[in-house]
């Protein structure tokens, strides 16, 4: 992989603010090279499971850690 596909492929940051759903907008995501944390609250365990299955194509290699709290 060449420099400029790797500076071109999106964050997990920008994938979460690019969502069509204003609750996973909302989220923090918080990135290092070895984890992606999602922090925030969602009103369902839809919408809980739908953030982390969005960043998981872009954290590559990095463990996911989902702390997002549901309140309904």
């Amino acid at each position: 992989m060449n420099v400029s596909a790797v500076l071109d492929m999106p964050t997990p940051e920008a994938t979460l603010s690019a969502s069509a759903m204003p609750e996973l907008r909302r989220l923090i995501v918080e990135a290092t090279d070895h984890e992606v944390i999602l922090s925030g609250r969602v009103s369902s365990y839809y919408h809980k499971q739908m953030a982390q299955e969005a960043v998981r194509h872009v954290a590559g290699r990095r463990r996911i850690v989902n702390r997002v709290a549901v309140h309904r």
